[in-house]
């Protein structure tokens, strides 16, 4: 039975591990966890040893982990977790901090929240702080993570075989010609496990381009769209203003930015704008999906994954009644199904995850097929 599932009566509090060795920052956290009052500290540990004998003491429902400025041991112990004993874990790190491989390691280990520590530790930094960790507790708090044990060697070979592949292209993503049509995919809590089932699947001659908004911090998206880069055939980088969308690539919203479309002289472009959030985020789905149904028209695709909130379901009403296509992952295969539900309304299938990528290529190529009919 899980910590937190309550006695008859009793209100269901969900227990965290905070994990952290710096005993300030750990007490700190600990303090932050403990004051929003839907979360239990049941243990701390200052180290990858003492957060598996405590996962085991006490079967804690989240774990928030300080990534660590090597982060081979914070690594070693998520990957314990997501192998041996799966539940969501909150990544935490430095906002100067370079840690390149260990974030995408810690992408690749299914983490399902990150969250970028202050540089500073001032009253105002504080409160940011304790706004993002409550954020991502919350998130956490109604993951499903039954589903994403992972069988890394199987996985391994597949995307080295992927890699392989697609190191023999040459200049696909410099000479493809401008995108014709386009899909667009959100996804939030859940979202690197999913989109790294998802993207490396698409095939690599996809006749469309494909654009993600996927809720992150700012710096957390590049490396993002550099793991999901190394394993798959199609092209993957960070959303640069200006350039035109090519056929064949795919384009991942900054974080802290929203990403919006023009119309110019070479094709259709990507803008990044400095405007509100919407949903309280930025990058927000809904501005990037309005976009896509007012660029591309019927030639739009929309997809909603796995995530939190309701982030999504107006953009992807937006491409339904300008003709497009629309999927959402089903319920049972996403990790938060709140985002997919709200889309649901506004979809014309909903599939589970491993289904996605064959249907988005499916119908694309059946939109290419029409354009050149």
């Amino acid at each position: 039975m899980s910590s937190s599932e309550p006695a008859s009566g009793a209100v269901t509090r969900s227990t965290v591990l905070v994990v952290d060795d710096d005993s300030r920052e750990r007490a700190q956290l600990c303090a932050i966890v403990s004051a929003a009052g839907a979360f239990d500290v049941v243990a701390q540990a200052s180290s990858g040893y003492e957060a598996i004998r405590a996962i085991h003491e006490h079967n804690p429902d989240i774990v928030a982990l300080d990534l660590e400025r090597d982060g081979d041991r914070s690594l070693d112990l998520l990957g314990y977790i997501m192998v041996e004993s799966p539940r969501p874990v909150i990544v935490l790190s430095e906002q100067a901090l370079p840690l390149p491989h260990p974030v995408l390691n810690a992408i690749d280990f299914s983490a399902i929240e990150f969250v970028v520590k202050p540089a500073s530790r001032g009253a105002a930094d504080s409160e940011i702080l304790q706004r993002r960790l409550l954020a991502a507790l919350d998130a956490a708090a109604n993951a499903r993570i039954g589903g994403l044990r992972i069988d890394r060697a199987k996985r391994a070979a597949a995307r080295a075989s992927r890699a392989a592949r697609r190191a023999g292209r040459t200049g696909t993503d410099a000479s493809g010609p401008p995108a014709q049509s386009a899909v667009a995919i959100a996804a939030s809590t859940g979202g690197p496990r999913a989109l790294l089932e998802v993207v490396p699947q698409l095939p690599e001659d996809l006749p469309a381009a494909v654009l993600i908004v996927q809720h992150m911090p700012a710096g957390f998206t590049r490396l993002l769209a550099e793991r999901l880069d190394r394993v798959s055939r199609l092209s993957v980088r960070e959303a640069t203003a200006g350039e035109v969308l090519k056929a064949g690539v795919v384009y991942l919203a900054p974080g802290g930015v929203h990403m919006a479309l023009q119309r110019t002289a070479g094709g259709i472009s990507v803008t990044r704008e400095e405007t509100e959030p919407v949903w309280g985020l930025r990058p927000a789905a809904d501005v990037l999906f309005g976009a896509v149904a007012r660029h591309f028209g019927p030639r739009s695709m929309g997809v909603v994954l796995t995530g939190m909130g309701r982030d999504g379901a107006n953009g992807l009403r937006a491409i339904r009644e300008v003709g497009g296509w629309t999927a959402v992952q089903d319920a049972a295969s996403a990790v938060v199904s709140s985002m997919p539900r709200a889309a649901a309304p506004h979809a014309v299938l909903q599939l589970p995850l491993e289904n996605l990528a064959r249907a988005i290529a499916t119908q694309a190529a059946q939109l290419s097929r029409t354009r050149t009919g």
